[in-house]
């Protein structure tokens, strides 16, 4: 799983022109499935986001986490981050797993972090979606399951 967060002051999500999901300060979370991810990966990736130090303290310093700071998240499933545009002007989405497979998976990852007792919200799977976003620092983070240590 691959995941590319967003520290924002706030994001929505719209679908049609109509807003679905909106939150305040937090994290927008890009989130992708590969082929041969499964709870693991869910699991890795929650651990991670929940408890990495990206947002400020009194002192302005980046050492509190999403449950520190008791910011919302916004889930979109993303799977464009598995993109290969080593070869030619298209870029390849093989390595992206079927709808069938990364579905329940982004409805994992949502139930995961909830159970942390973070407010989530989420685009529509599938769906042509409108993100709006303001980006706190801004901070950008790439983090990609296969890179980090199981627990």
């Amino acid at each position: 799983m691959r995941a590319l967060l967003q520290r924002v002051s706030y994001a929505r999500v719209r679908v049609a022109h109509e807003i679905v999901a909106e939150i305040g300060p937090g994290l927008l979370v890009l989130l992708g499935v590969t082929q041969g991810d499964g709870e693991a990966e869910v699991k890795t990736l929650v651990e991670k986001i929940v408890h990495l130090r990206i947002f400020e303290d009194e002192a302005g310093k980046m050492n509190r986490s999403l449950l520190e700071c008791g910011g919302e998240m916004l889930v979109v499933s993303q799977f464009t981050l598995y993109a290969d545009a080593r070869k030619g002007r298209r870029p390849s989405f093989t390595e992206a797993a079927p709808p069938a497979q990364a579905e329940p998976l982004i409805h994992s990852f949502q139930e995961l972090v909830r159970s942390y007792g973070v407010r989530v919200s989420s685009g529509v799977f599938g769906a042509h979606m409108v993100v709006e976003l303001a980006n706190d620092g801004p901070v950008t983070i790439w983090l990609d399951s296969a890179d980090l240590p199981r627990r």
